[in-house]
């Protein structure tokens, strides 16, 4: 049985937030990715590469903290949901929960009534985590990830939401 843990706080990211930032995307990014993506894009995706798009979008991104430290994120860009992120040790306690819903309110913020994400068709965690949110599959489609050498094709499924 769980301790209680307080409730997740949301704030703006600072860029003292980039290393905790980076360090959750890439671990949570090999969990829900190895094996079910191009092997370029997992030679691409680099520790040095987290932290320099971390700290490249600190601006967009919320974080979620717990006691004072960076629980996950989420990174909104106009009506897409394209970051959402949670530390291994916070899962299952709700801070996805509470990330999710920033995520959708910032898409409103942004002027849409309509949200979208991208999940790896082989996430089965978070496909189901999305639908039991509300969010409907609309089906596959390639995602054009960015990479240094340009972008990389990666079968997804198109999730979205009206708001």
């Amino acid at each position: 049985m769980h301790a209680r843990r307080p409730p997740p706080e949301l704030r703006a990211a600072r860029a003292a937030d980039a290393g905790a930032v980076a360090g959750i995307w890439r671990l949570g990014w090999r969990d829900g990715h190895l094996g079910l993506v191009p092997q370029e894009l997992v030679v691409a995706r680099t520790a040095e590469s987290f932290r320099a798009r971390a700290s490249q979008r600190i601006p967009g991104t919320t974080v979620a903290t717990v006691d004072g430290a960076v629980a996950g994120f989420v990174m909104v860009v106009d009506d897409e949901v394209e970051q959402v992120y949670v530390a291994a040790a916070h899962r299952g306690t709700g801070v996805a929960s509470v990330l999710l819903d920033e995520a959708e309110r910032r898409v409103r913020a942004n002027g849409h009534g309509k949200a979208w994400l991208a999940v790896v068709a082989g996430n089965a965690r978070a496909r189901a985590f999305y639908e039991r949110a509300g969010w409907v599959d609309e089906g596959p489609f390639d995602y054009a990830a960015s990479a240094e050498d340009g972008t990389i094709a990666v079968p997804c499924r198109r999730y979205t939401k009206l708001l």
